[in-house]
């Protein structure tokens, strides 16, 4: 098969779920949010916001809210990981972002997606690691959590579609291999 640095960018991303305290570099942090920036949109109206944190407290506090969120759900695990001491859904990342829209429009969260794609990808470029984080997603309309992300940045008006972990991967976790299933892909000529 053909390849090139793109390419071998792609097949080299993985998900990282364990980071060293090493925060990544404020020219890193930027570049990787304008990658975001740059991918499509629906009818390009760029409805999206992406805030980053870099504050630790600030990331224990909205974990908190998280699992504050958890503890109130309905479904055992949820609440399971909300009474969880050591649970952090970010995964002790030093960065992460949330990846929000207007969710007047059917494409909103796949023009998240998109973004949160290029994210990880720019992320893999520069030897960084990072990871889809879903938890925020679920529990943002939750008054506790709606508050605090608020006064984080993240418009009102605006749904949570996911947000990027984003560190350095711990070298004591080994990188796991890419298998890619049988009959995955179908071509019609």
């Amino acid at each position: 098969m053909k390849t090139n640095e793109v390419l071998e960018n792609i097949k080299a991303r993985r998900s990282v779920r364990a980071y060293t305290d090493q925060q990544i570099s404020y020219e890193n942090l930027q570049t990787i949010l304008e990658a975001a920036t740059y991918a499509p949109n629906g009818m390009h109206y760029e409805s999206w916001h992406f805030t980053a944190i870099q504050n630790t407290d600030k990331l224990t506090e909205l974990n908190n809210r998280i699992k504050g969120a958890f503890v109130k759900s309905d479904d055992q695990r949820m609440q399971e990981r909300g009474h969880n001491q050591s649970y952090c859904c970010y995964y002790h990342a030093p960065t992460l972002v949330i990846v929000s829209n207007e969710s007047t429009q059917w494409w909103a969260g796949m023009d998240c997606a998109c973004a949160i794609e290029n994210m990880f990808l720019a992320a893999t470029s520069l030897g960084i690691g990072s990871c889809w984080i879903n938890q925020l997603g679920t529990t943002c309309d939750d008054p506790e959590v709606r508050e605090f992300i608020t006064s984080l940045g993240v418009p009102e008006n605006h749904k949570v579609y996911g947000c990027v972990a984003l560190g350095f991967a711990d070298p004591q976790i080994p990188k796991k291999e890419k298998t890619v299933k049988v009959g995955t892909v179908t071509i019609v000529k």
